[in-house]
C-alpha cells in the first residue's frame, strides 16, 4: 500500500503572477531533503508562463548540478499534459486529449501504458495546486477538499481529501498549514502528506510526504522541499538551456 500514494505534489506548485507577468517567464528553485535524515538529495528549479500559453518546465539537478531529470506541463487544466523524463532510465506523463487520455509509466524497455477517463473531480500534476487556490476560501472554513489524483505510474486516478490543519509562521511568512490522505479504507496505512501555503498570495513553500522522483532502488523516498520564498523574473534563454541541457546526472538518491 505505501507506494499508491506518490503525488511529489510540491514539483508542480509555483506563485501566482500578476497580469503584467502574464507572457514572461518566472521561476523559483527548491532544496529536496531526505526526511529521514535531512540529507540533500537534489534540487529543483520551476519555471512558469501563465496567460494564455501556460507552460511549466521543471529541472532536476543532483547536488553538484548535474541535471538528471526533467519536466514538461502544458496547459493550465485541470488535467493538464505534461511529460517527466528521468535521464537514469524512467518516465511517466499523461498525453494531450480531451475525454478519455493516455497515462504512462515504466523504465527503459518497459513502460506500460493505459486509457483513463479524467472524473469530474479529477486533477493531474500542477491541476491540484489550482484546486487548492480554487478552494482556499472553503478550506480556510475547514472544509474538506475532494479530489482525485492521477496516480502515472498505477495509471489510475485515486479520491484525496484535503483539509486546513492550522496556521503557522514560516520562516518569518504567515502561513497555512495543509494535509492530504488517501480518502478510501486504506488510506490510514498509506503517508499523510503534508503542505504549507503562503497566506498573503498561496504559493506553496513547504512539502513533506511521498516524492514524484525514484531512488536507485526504484522506490519513492519520503522527501522534505522547500520552496525559495519569493519567485524572479527569468528570460527565454533560461528556459531553452534548461530544455537543452543533457541529463547525465547520477547521483545517489
Amino acid at each position: 500500500m505505501r507506494a499508491i500514494l506518490l503525488p511529489g505534489l510540491a514539483m508542480l506548485a509555483m506563485p501566482p503572477l500578476h497580469a503584467a507577468d502574464a507572457a514572461g517567464w518566472q521561476r523559483r528553485d527548491a532544496e529536496v531533503r531526505s526526511a529521514e535524515d535531512a540529507r540533500l538529495l537534489y534540487r529543483e528549479s520551476h519555471f512558469i508562463r501563465a496567460g494564455a500559453r501556460s507552460e511549466r518546465w521543471v529541472a532536476y539537478r543532483c547536488p553538484d548540478g548535474a541535471a538528471f531529470a526533467r519536466k514538461h506541463v502544458q496547459g493550465g487544466s485541470a488535467a493538464p499534459a505534461f511529460a517527466l523524463e528521468d535521464g537514469r532510465g524512467y518516465a511517466e506523463g499523461l498525453h494531450a486529449g480531451s475525454g478519455t487520455r493516455t497515462a504512462y509509466a515504466g523504465a527503459d524497455g518497459d513502460r506500460s501504458e493505459r486509457s483513463v477517463r479524467v472524473p469530474a473531480d479529477g486533477v493531474a500534476d500542477a491541476g491540484f495546486d489550482a484546486a487548492v487556490r480554487a478552494n482556499w476560501d472553503a478550506l480556510m472554513r475547514g472544509q474538506a477538499l475532494r479530489l482525485h489524483f492521477l496516480v502515472p505510474s498505477r495509471q489510475r486516478f485515486y479520491p484525496l481529501r484535503v483539509q486546513r490543519a492550522g496556521s503557522l509562521d514560516w520562516r518569518g511568512i504567515p502561513a497555512e498549514r495543509l494535509r492530504m490522505r488517501l480518502d478510501s479504507w486504506f488510506g490510514f496505512v498509506v503517508p499523510e502528506v503534508r503542505l504549507v501555503y503562503a497566506r498573503d498570495d498561496r504559493r506553496l513553500l513547504e512539502f513533506a510526504g511521498t516524492g514524484n522522483i525514484r531512488d536507485a532502488r526504484g522506490g519513492n523516498p519520503q522527501v522534505r522541499i522547500a520552496f525559495e520564498p519569493r519567485a524572479r523574473a527569468v528570460d527565454d534563454a533560461q528556459v531553452a538551456a534548461l530544455r537543452g541541457d543533457p541529463l547525465r546526472g547520477r547521483c545517489a538518491i
